[in-house]
């Protein structure tokens, strides 16, 4: 029986890929592009300085837990951490490896006399706890309505100091020359990234402030790794570029006239406020992804159902309602976008200025008022998170009551009207990364849709999901 061709290609690119993986598996030198299997085809990375090894301090131990920024950041995941990837170093190593350790890997970092330490956040969805403490002077009180592992809010006794455990997905190290902000809260973000003159050099700064922080808490580390140490790490973050290379329906992601994979985005151009959709009018496009515009005419069906998805990202009409830190930054109760109205950047889809959001991904069914919101948040699997109720006590949102699990930039300023706001994500290398959103509280990418069709009132037929959802896994 003849086979056609997008089946034929697929055999052979499958063959080589496992080929090559395997010739290289127990190696430490990566080529550039080096294909890993993920669940929907192989993710590849690419560096601007060649193939790379691990005799980087990035791979390391600069702690005393044994860790290095290679336990959260895995190459064979685009340099984040799938929970898949979790459970199989757990079962390994019998709970042993370094990225099991206490301090943040458990979801409180002690146990209950008699008990084990709990790691299911970080089995079940790639959570890692986060303890922060309440800022000075806050516009707010937090209290706890759940509490299912009892460290959800503690208070120093000598200090009376709070702490806050949040828990959020690493974020990947990788491509991240496209950044507006670092870590979910921007907390990180020491020097800002919202001017082409300073970009490069504030980055810098600020990737390097985070690898001291990072190798001081998480790898709990008596000393800060030495700035020639911060320079290799970042060095080595900045060369890379991670996406999707090959699609099990679709193929190869750079065949047929499109522009999917690492080694293309690695052209990409950006700048702070590129194709800013808050800015001008006339500087703002919403054809923000073109990886695939000439797949719309392909003789494959599953081609084209990509670059359909494409253009339903690009263009399919949103109801924005509720968001914090757009609707009422901009004094507009609705607006009317489109996916790319917040994921801005050319190709890549991030925002391309800092403009932290709260869509309500942090909400739960049980304690949210909004009908909205309530019906979008049960189309996810969600964790089981602790629950704040924080309550505004000055400015413009004094009085307002939110329910959330995770309290997000206002932990870092105080303000109320930055209670649940964090970052839009990079969307590259989404395959080979799930679960999704920065609390796993989406378990596949069809989830990811349900909720933004919910959330937004995108009105998606059963084929302009799934064409958004194979878009999605080309990415």
């Amino acid at each position: 029986m003849k086979m056609r061709k997008p089946a034929m290609r697929t055999l052979a690119l499958v063959a080589v890929f496992c080929a090559t993986a395997l010739t290289v598996a127990a190696a430490v030198v990566f080529p550039n592009l080096l294909p890993f299997l993920d669940p929907t085809g192989f993710v590849s990375t690419y560096s601007s300085t060649g193939s790379f090894n691990e005799n980087n301090a990035f791979f390391q131990s600069l702690g005393t837990n044994g860790r290095t920024c290679a336990s959260c950041h895995v190459v064979s995941n685009a340099m984040g951490l799938s929970a898949v990837q979790a459970q199989l170093v757990f079962a390994v190593s019998h709970g042993k490896d370094p990225l099991f350790s206490a301090v943040d890997g458990a979801v409180c970092p002690t146990a209950a006399p008699g008990q084990n330490l709990n790691f299911s956040l970080l089995l079940q969805n790639g959570l890692i706890r986060i303890g922060l403490t309440m800022p000075a002077n806050p516009q707010f009180t937090i209290s706890v309505v759940q509490d299912p592992y009892g460290c959800a809010l503690t208070t120093d006794a000598s200090t009376g100091v709070q702490t806050i455990s949040v828990y959020r997905r690493p974020l990947p190290a990788t491509n991240l020359g496209f950044l507006s902000a670092v870590m979910f809260d921007g907390r990180e973000t020491v020097e800002p990234l919202n001017n082409a003159t300073t970009f490069a050099a504030n980055l810098f700064t600020d990737l390097s402030h985070q690898a001291m922080d990072a190798t001081l808490i998480h790898a709990q580390a008596s000393a800060p790794p030495t700035a020639a140490q911060q320079a290799q790490i970042v060095n080595f973050e900045l060369a890379l570029n991670s996406a999707q290379a090959f699609d099990f329906q679709a193929g190869i992601l750079n065949s047929n006239g499109a522009n999917g994979g690492a080694q293309f985005l690695s052209t990409v151009p950006f700048y702070p406020g590129i194709n800013d959709s808050l800015g001008p009018p006339s500087g703002f496009t919403p054809n923000v992804f073109t990886i695939y515009s000439n797949w719309a005419t392909s003789a494959y069906p599953t081609e084209r159902s990509v670059a359909r998805g494409e253009a339903i990202f690009n263009t399919q009409p949103l109801v924005i309602t509720d968001v914090r830190g757009l609707n009422d930054a901009l004094n507009e109760p609705t607006i009317n976008g489109t996916c790319t109205t917040c994921h801005d950047t050319p190709n890549v889809g991030d925002h391309s200025l800092a403009v932290p959001l709260e869509i309500g991904t942090s909400r739960t069914v049980n304690y949210e008022a909004d009908p909205t919101i309530q019906a979008a948040v049960s189309q996810l699997s969600m964790p089981n998170l602790p629950v704040f109720q924080v309550t505004c006590n000055q400015g413009v949102d004094a009085g307002e009551v939110t329910y959330t699990s995770d309290p997000g930039k206002a932990l870092l300023t105080g303000l109320c009207t930055d209670v649940g706001r964090g970052k839009g994500l990079i969307l590259r290398g989404l395959a080979a990364r799930a679960p999704y959103f920065h609390n796993g509280a989406a378990a596949t990418l069809d989830q990811v849709v349900d909720f933004y069709n919910v959330r937004f009132q995108m009105n998606l037929t059963p084929q302009q999901h799934t064409d958004l959802v194979n878009f999605l896994k080309t990415l």
